[in-house]
């Protein structure tokens, strides 16, 4: 296992943020993620001179690093932030971004995962998602089915697609890691039909039982075998909270389903379907949630062209 936390920690630096030898480089890491931190901080100082900080443990998702570390990501030219919880939606890490700076985080990142995913070919894996991304740039309508019954329609036209590559090389270039995802914003208000969720969902994690939503003119209008944890949360933060807000295809083939949605969105031969806030990312919802769920052996229509089947790529 050491060798391979050292070796995916050393793809990291130099393959996935290409670090030169004079970048200022800053590793941002929480106690649940100080063993990471150090790996890819000690990756880092094989080329430079790199720095690491380590942060109290934020409360939630989304909380901003304190003061300090803010102004150090605005003053360095790559940021690494393997953290328990997610600073990829914070100000401090947009603000850097937006300065130019490049770099990744890696929200709830294991030590398991990192020795799978981060040892993957991201070279290869940004072709294919590029690729893919393009794809749904071009294409005005989706559908989803498989043999639980997933039967959902979506209307793309129009929206842009995205590619998470995990190639980071350019200024004010961004990725989570580990990386290996094609996704859009669906239209809103167009989709339809129905979604099994059979392989995670967030917040639950790896499933038991499928979860089965049913989805009118773009909102989930109901939900099976949840116990009741969706509408407490669609109480808690509105209609909104029930928008249809993303499609989405794995493209890493060194990802498996764990319960965690951050590497289980990636797996190759999956779609995920997302509830909540699209704004990011194309889309016209703001809402302080956003829940993915994993479809496991899809087959996937793009203007009524099939490019997968039951979980294998045809295009």
């Amino acid at each position: 296992m050491k060798n391979k936390l050292v070796t995916a920690a050393e793809n990291v630096i130099n393959n996935c943020l290409k670090v030169k030898p004079k970048e200022r480089v800053l590793v941002v890491t929480d106690p649940p993620c100080l063993d990471i931190g150090r790996l890819l901080w000690e990756a880092a100082g094989r080329v430079g001179d790199p720095v690491l900080v380590e942060i109290v443990s934020r409360k939630m998702h989304g909380e901003e690093p304190p003061p300090a570390v803010a102004r150090m990501l605005r003053d360095c030219d790559v940021f690494i932030m393997p953290c328990s919880m997610s600073l990829t939606h914070t100000q401090a890490r947009k603000e850097a971004s937006r300065l130019g700076k490049r770099g990744a985080t890696l929200p709830g990142i294991t030590k398991d995962t990192m020795a799978r995913t981060l040892n993957a070919d991201y070279h290869k894996i940004e072709k294919l998602t590029k690729r893919l991304a393009r794809r749904l740039t071009q294409a005005k309508t989706a559908c989803i089915t498989t043999k639980k019954g997933t039967n959902l329609c979506l209307d793309l036209a129009g929206r842009p697609g995205h590619p998470d590559t995990g190639i980071v090389h350019e200024p004010g270039d961004f990725s989570n890691l580990p990386a290996g995802e094609a996704y859009i914003a669906p239209v809103e208000g167009t989709a339809r039909g129905q979604v099994v969720i059979d392989g995670s969902m967030a917040p639950i994690g790896a499933l038991e039982k499928d979860l089965i939503f049913i989805v009118e003119a773009g909102k989930i209008t109901a939900v099976a075998n949840d116990c009741g944890l969706f509408a407490e949360i669609f109480k808690e933060y509105g209609s909104k909270a029930r928008n249809v807000a993303e499609l989405g295809i794995g493209t890493n083939n060194f990802a498996r389903i764990t319960g965690e949605v951050l590497e289980d969105e990636k797996v190759l031969g999956t779609v995920h379907v997302a509830f909540g806030n699209n704004f990011a990312f194309g889309g016209k919802v703001r809402v302080p949630v956003h829940l993915d769920g994993i479809i496991k052996e899809p087959t996937l229509y793009l203007d009524g062209q099939r490019v997968m089947k039951d979980g294998r790529l045809t295009i």
